[in-house]
């Protein structure tokens, strides 16, 4: 028997839900304390499930990183969109992540007003306080209790960690009974094949123009350790035009060289091993609406 079967552990998942850009992936990484979830200062940037673990005492936290919920206007805007309602619903705890600086807007109001069909216990996390005076941070917290949708109210900066403490110890004092799901210095499910891809696609999305992201998704094709130990990757970035090509290309292949070199970084960090990264675009036309796409992130394809 381990020692986590003879402890009387806890685990659960939390769902965390709410519109774009309103801090959902850097509070992950903030609970968890350390980058599982791609940030980046551009709407749905996460599109599959991202996990993050916690570990608080004897629970086990299991964050789902949900997309932001939106008014879908593609096949992949409403795949994301039932991804994170489907989540919710699966989940034990359901946060609801409030940009405190925005407050309940009209992106917010239809998420607010759907929450109660998932039945889930709910709480509401007001984010990025330290951009709001104090008494505007009162009377919307005041605002959401009246709603009789949350349970209780938290304050939280992601970015600072205020606050962040409290609300690791409140979920890890309700999550239910039960034993852990994952090896206690697992801090994600995803592969780190996964997170390389994940990776390589938050620098597309911090470096190129406002629409260009929304229309390219990147693949991990080839995976392979080395003699030495060092890790020889292959990515393909799929966009849908040529003209969109040019621009990740850049000039005389400036801004791959540019991305190819951030990622690849950022993945030798995470894996701890040295990473000889290979970056290629390839124009794909229709993958916005080719099922494999959908798979390969993690969400169902919607028909229609």
């Amino acid at each position: 028997m381990t020692e986590t079967e003879k402890k009387n552990t806890t685990c659960g998942f939390v769902a965390l839900i709410g519109a774009p850009n309103s801090g959902k992936s850097t509070l992950t990484n903030a609970l968890v304390g350390a980058k599982v979830s791609i940030v980046t200062h551009k709407a749905q940037t996460t599109r599959g499930p991202v996990r993050g673990i916690v570990l608080a005492g004897d629970a086990q936290v299991i964050l789902v990183d949900t997309p932001g919920i939106f008014q879908p206007k593609r096949r992949l805007d409403r795949a994301m969109a039932q991804a994170a309602w489907d989540r919710a619903a699966d989940a034990d705890i359901v946060a609801l992540v409030v940009d405190a600086a925005r407050g309940i807007d009209e992106k917010l109001e239809p998420i607010i007003k759907h929450l109660p069909e998932i039945n889930r216990p709910i709480i509401a996390v007001l984010n990025k306080v330290d951009l709001v005076k104090k008494p505007e941070l009162l009377e919307l917290t005041t605002d959401l209790l009246a709603l009789k949708t949350f349970s209780d109210v938290f304050m939280v900066s992601a970015l600072t960690g205020d606050g962040v403490d409290d609300l690791r110890a409140y979920l890890a004092g309700i999550v239910p009974d039960g034993p852990w799901l994952f090896p206690e210095d697992q801090l994600s499910d995803a592969s780190l094949r996964q997170t390389a891809t994940e990776i390589t696609r938050e620098k597309l999305f911090l470096r190129l123009h406002e629409e260009l992201p929304y229309a390219l998704t990147v693949e991990t094709m080839d995976w392979k350790v080395l003699r030495d130990g060092s890790v020889r990757i292959e990515q393909t970035i799929y966009v849908e035009r040529e003209s969109q090509k040019r621009i990740v290309l850049g000039a005389k292949g400036s801004m791959i060289k540019e991305i190819g070199q951030a990622a690849r970084e950022d993945i030798a960090e995470i894996a701890g091993l040295p990473i000889h990264l290979f970056l290629f675009v390839k124009v794909r036309e229709s993958w916005g609406d080719d099922p494999e796409r959908f798979r390969e992130m993690g969400l169902d394809y919607p028909k229609g």
